[in-house]
C-alpha cells in the first residue's frame, strides 16, 4: 500500500514537474511573439512621431528607441544590484552591448545591407566605444589605488554626467537642424508607440524569466546566464526593432537603436546600479568588457565603408558563437 502511495505521489511530482518545463518553453513562445508585435508598433509609432515634431530619425534610434528597447536590461540589472548580485547585474550588461553588435547588427545584415551615414559613426559610434573604455578605465583606477575590481558610486555619477551631456549634445544638434516633414499626429501614433514599448517590455520580461527557468534546469551558472541566457533575453527588442526597421527601410533608427542601447546600457544602467550600491568587478567580466571594446573595434572597421554587408554581418555571427564557446569553456 505504502509503495503504491509513494508511486503515486512519484508519478504526481513527475507530472507537475513536467507541465512546469512545458509552461516555461509556453511563456518563451509568447515572450518572442510580443517581442516581434510590440517592436512592429513601435517603430512605426516612434517613427511617426519623429516626422511629426520634425525630429531625424536618427535621433530618435539614439534615444527613444534605444532608450525603450534598454527597458529589460534595466529592469534585470538594478533589480540583481538590489538584490547583491553584482555578477549578474555587470554581465547583463556587458552580454547585452555584445550581443547587440555582433548578432542583432549581424543577423539584421543578412536579410538587408545595414547602412549608417558617417556623423553617426564618427560622432555616436565613437562614443559608444568611449563609454566602454571609460567603464574599463575606471575600474582599473579604481584597482590600482584601493586594490579592488570595482564601480563605485563615484563612479556612477561620472557615467550619468556623461549620458547627460551626451544626450544635451544631441538636443542642440537637433536644434540647429532643419528636418522637413510634413506629417499629421494622430492618437493612434501615441497608442502604437505607447503600446508597442508595453509589449516589449512585457515580453522581454517573458523571455527572460523563461529563460532562467530553462536555463537553470540544464544546469547553466549565473554568470553565464548572465552573458548568455539573460543578455539575449533583454536584447531581443532591440534585435526585433532593428529588423524591423531595416526591413521597413528605416536604416537611422536600426543603427541609432543599437548604438543608442550600448551607450545607454553603460552609462545609465550601470551607472544607476553603482551609484545606488557599489558594483563589484570579477577578473573575468573585466576580460568580457576587453571582449566588448574589442567587438566594437571590429563592428567599426566593418562601418568605414558606412555599410555592413551580409558577409561582413554573418562574420561577426561567427565571433559571437566563438565567444560563446569560449564562455562556456572557461
Amino acid at each position: 500500500m505504502r509503495k503504491t502511495a509513494n508511486s503515486c505521489l512519484f508519478l504526481t511530482f513527475k507530472t507537475y514537474s513536467y507541465m512546469g518545463e512545458l509552461m516555461s518553453y509556453l511563456l518563451l513562445i509568447i515572450g518572442f511573439i510580443l517581442l516581434i508585435k510590440g517592436s512592429d508598433l513601435f517603430v512605426e509609432g516612434s517613427s511617426r512621431i519623429a516626422a511629426y515634431f520634425k525630429i531625424p530619425n536618427v535621433i530618435i534610434g539614439l534615444t527613444l528607441v534605444a532608450f525603450g528597447t534598454s527597458a529589460p536590461e534595466a529592469a534585470v540589472s538594478i533589480t540583481a544590484i538590489l538584490n547583491n548580485s553584482s555578477a549578474l547585474s555587470v554581465s547583463n550588461i556587458i552580454g547585452s552591448n555584445i550581443f547587440n553588435l555582433l548578432i542583432v547588427l549581424g543577423f539584421t545584415s543578412l536579410f538587408k545591407e545595414v547602412i549608417t551615414n558617417k556623423e553617426v559613426i564618427v560622432k555616436d559610434y565613437m562614443i559608444s566605444l568611449g563609454s566602454a573604455i571609460l567603464l574599463f578605465s575606471l575600474i582599473i583606477i579604481n584597482y590600482l589605488f584601493k586594490g579592488i575590481l570595482v564601480i563605485n558610486r563615484i563612479n556612477g555619477i561620472i557615467l550619468l554626467i556623461c549620458l547627460i551631456i551626451y544626450l544635451s549634445n544631441l538636443i542642440k544638434k537637433n536644434n540647429k537642424e532643419e528636418v522637413s516633414y510634413d506629417k499629421e499626429l494622430s492618437l493612434m501614433d501615441l497608442v502604437f508607440t505607447i503600446g508597442g514599448l508595453g509589449l516589449v517590455i512585457f515580453g522581454g520580461h517573458l523571455t527572460v524569466s523563461s529563460s532562467i527557468i530553462i536555463a537553470r534546469e540544464i544546469g547553466i551558472s549565473e554568470r553565464v546566464i548572465g552573458l548568455t541566457i539573460i543578455a539575449m533575453g533583454t536584447s531581443l527588442p532591440e534585435l526585433f526593432t532593428s529588423l524591423v526597421a531595416i526591413i521597413k527601410g528605416k536604416n537611422e533608427i536600426a543603427v541609432g537603436n543599437i548604438i543608442g542601447s550600448n551607450i545607454f546600457n553603460i552609462l545609465f544602467i550601470l551607472g544607476i546600479s553603482s551609484f545606488l550600491k557599489p558594483v563589484l568587478i570579477s577578473l573575468s567580466s573585466l576580460i568580457d568588457i576587453v571582449i566588448l571594446i574589442g567587438s566594437t573595434i571590429l563592428v567599426y572597421y566593418y562601418f568605414n565603408d558606412l555599410k555592413i554587408s551580409r558577409k561582413e554581418g554573418l562574420s561577426m555571427i561567427i565571433v559571437y558563437l566563438i565567444y560563446c564557446y569560449y564562455l562556456f569553456v572557461r
